[in-house]
């Protein structure tokens, strides 16, 4: 039986309810993203093999998570035996371990964090929840519930919200503007040097008749690792090594021959609100 939207994002979005209190929503998304990301890997690729586009090493999957529920100690064993490992075996350091899953004064002490994170976990086990399955184009359940929640995060995050996310709608009709569905090779390329949680960049390339390739720069630390995050939860892990952290201004990561490289699509929706651009300029250089 095929899952309905509507079951799978409210059953995600109820896991938002358990960390509700002790942070605002531009860190628990962090922890809700996190083991959406977990779940999803681990579904998709557990026991795929070693040429998997993600490797899950043994004792790190999702239901190594689950073994952990009620345990004194769960926050630091998720830390240590299920994220570390996973990071580790597919180059994601900097990525997926950004969350503190042991962090007290977000998550609580003693008894109120190991309910807290057991009955997250337990959410995740909802059999609708089944990502094995899931497929890159067409209906991306899981990409789609990934916009839904980002969609959320960023009406209850107020002011910030332009930090990480591009609403779907605008993301469309920025990539009919620059034409990219007119792109005829998969040698083309897009670029977002602006490309928060990677969802403009990557609605361009669904947008495009052919699989362009696309990358990306944000300067923001957590937002990259949400851009990558995003890249393999729309099933393009080969893009996460092309989102690139830094100030794309004062130190442009995407260097050919000595210049900036050219890309054959450009898209970007750039922090607006943002006053210290100029940070890291040489006003002496103007090349």
């Amino acid at each position: 039986m095929a899952i309905k939207k509507s079951e799978l994002y409210s059953s995600i979005w109820a896991s938002c309810d358990e960390l509700r209190g002790g942070m605002d929503a531009s860190q628990y998304k962090d922890y809700v993203l996190s083991i959406l990301f977990i779940k999803y890997v681990s579904d998709k690729y557990a026991g795929a093999g070693e040429y998997a586009p993600i490797r899950i090493p043994e004792g790190s999957s999702f239901e190594d998570m689950i073994k952990l529920k009620g345990q004194s100690d769960i926050g630091d064993q998720i830390n240590k035996k299920i994220i570390a490992p996973l990071a580790e075996a597919n180059d994601l350091r900097g990525v997926i371990d950004q969350t503190d899953f042991n962090d007290d004064e977000k998550l609580g002490s003693g008894k109120e964090k190991v309910e807290r994170l057991s009955n997250l976990v337990g959410i995740f086990q909802n059999d609708a929840l089944d990502f094995a399955d899931n497929r890159a184009g067409g209906d991306d359940l899981l990409g789609d519930a990934y916009e839904y929640l980002m969609r959320n995060f960023a009406t209850e995050s107020g002011k910030s919200k332009g930090q990480f996310y591009t609403p779907a709608e605008v993301s469309r009709i920025l990539a009919k503007v620059i034409g990219v569905e007119k792109a005829d090779s998969p040698s083309l390329t897009a670029y977002d040097p602006t490309a928060g949680s990677g969802s403009l960049i990557l609605k361009v390339a669904d947008e495009a008749p052919v699989d362009i390739t696309i990358y990306g720069q944000e300067m923001d630390v957590a937002t990259t690792a949400l851009a990558k995050m995003n890249m393999v939860l729309h099933n393009r892990p080969e893009a996460v090594h092309d989102i690139m952290r830094g100030n794309t201004l004062a130190d442009p990561k995407f260097i050919e021959n000595g210049s900036l490289k050219r890309f054959d699509f450009v898209v970007a929706n750039p922090p607006f609100s943002y006053k210290s651009w100029t940070n890291g300029l040489d006003p002496e250089n103007d090349e």
